[in-house]
């Protein structure tokens, strides 16, 4: 193994969610231990680039190193989904070109009961739904807008989970086939409660992708990647995620106007 490998292979793990930072930076400085080398990344070199692109993404101090606060934040749970500024739509700005979409749950997490993920996924579209001119139906059988499922590790779209912590799930922008999908990692704990990861809030997060968002800048938007507890009492949605996913499909009040 090559420094220069072992390198590359760090920088992907930057550019797909950082579930693997921690112990790349562990390697990275073994390798120099052993070969008693310094570590001395250029300061315009992509990793550098990338770790402050981070820091400033989420908040800290850019320095373009892994200080312990960096590394404490990249290891919390968090949404797959590459990160973007304030809010912010996929490439294209795809969105559903309808205002009627149906979700089906293909199958079902054993952490929790079937009725209790039923309900945290309908909760979660109804975030959305009381903002934007949209409708979202639950079908048992045949095809749907949004499948919905719960897998483990490598689970056929080329995007594997990575066990317990680091990414809790992932989804796709509107469009066809796997379009709109959400996948949750079942090496997770799923929970409807503060413990564990809340399936409500995910779904929630995740719908946003589904619906065409990005992520968000903002620490206290819904669609910021690192996943955080909210008090599902008081819960409201941020006005950045309001403002981008009306961005796309508009005020919920356009809906009121038409059935009047």
């Amino acid at each position: 193994l090559s420094f220069k490998s072992l390198e590359s292979f760090c920088l992907g793990c930057y550019f797909n969610g950082c579930a693997m930072l921690k112990s790349c930076h562990h390697e990275l400085q073994k390798f120099a231990r052993k070969h008693l080398i310094i570590i001395l990344w250029k300061s315009n070199s992509p990793i550098v680039n990338k770790i402050k692109e981070m820091q400033e993404f989420i908040g800290l101090e850019v320095t373009g190193k892994l200080d312990s606060n960096t590394l404490e934040m990249m290891q919390k749970p968090r949404c797959g989904v590459p990160d973007v500024a304030d809010f912010s739509t996929f490439a294209g700005q795809p969105k559903w070109g309808k205002k009627n979409l149906t979700y089906r749950i293909l199958n079902y997490t054993p952490d929790m009961a079937q009725v209790d993920v039923d309900a945290a996924i309908k909760k979660a579209f109804t975030v959305w739904s009381n903002v934007i001119p949209l409708t979202f139906t639950r079908v048992d059988r045949g095809d749907a807008d949004i499948l919905i499922s719960f897998a483990a590790r490598v689970h056929n779209d080329f995007n594997p989970f990575d066990g317990p912590g680091g990414t809790v799930a992932h989804a796709y922008a509107p469009g066809n086939g796997i379009g709109g999908d959400a996948h949750f990692d079942e090496d997770e704990d799923w929970t409807k409660g503060s413990q564990g990861s809340n399936l409500f809030f995910v779904a929630a997060h995740e719908f946003g992708h589904s619906l065409g968002l990005f992520h968000s800048r903002h620490p206290d938007s819904l669609m910021y990647p690192v996943y955080r507890h909210f008090d599902s009492k008081t819960f409201r949605l941020h006005q950045d995620d309001i403002n981008g996913i009306q961005y796309l499909y508009g005020n919920q009040t356009l809906l009121i106007a038409q059935c009047l």
